[in-house]
């Protein structure tokens, strides 16, 4: 049996998934993302730094455990929100005896043009 990683693009990376699920601040933030959040937010709830936060964010969604969306806010200024991509992992052997992870949504937490929609009058 085989212990390599799988690296097919339709699975995630076993390896990245694992290290980001070891850090307590990824998992922190991760607990915040049910609903779409500014960098700023999710840096105040978990008290780290904003280049931390960045860093962090970077490494959740290269792992496919949150998703990125740019909005416009007032002006020309754009803003990124976050939310996480996911409400299961799984991780199996496959036919090759390889390790898969596999990483599921079960209901919709799409960021739709309308997760950024606020009322400016």
């Amino acid at each position: 049996m085989s212990l390599e990683f799988s690296s097919s693009g339709d699975s995630p990376d076993l390896e990245g998934v694992a290290a980001v699920l070891d850090d307590a601040d990824c998992r922190e933030i991760i607990a915040l993302l049910e609903a779409p959040k500014t960098v700023p937010e999710i840096a105040e709830a978990v008290d780290l730094p904003l280049s931390t936060t960045y860093r962090k964010l970077d490494r959740l969604t290269d792992a496919g455990l949150a998703s990125e969306t740019v909005g416009v806010r007032e002006g020309r200024h754009h803003t990124s929100r976050y939310v996480a991509s996911f409400d299961r992992i799984g991780i199996s052997l496959d036919d090759e005896h390889e390790f898969r992870v596999d990483i599921g949504c079960s209901n919709d937490q799409s960021l739709g043009i309308w997760s950024n929609a606020r009322e400016e009058f």
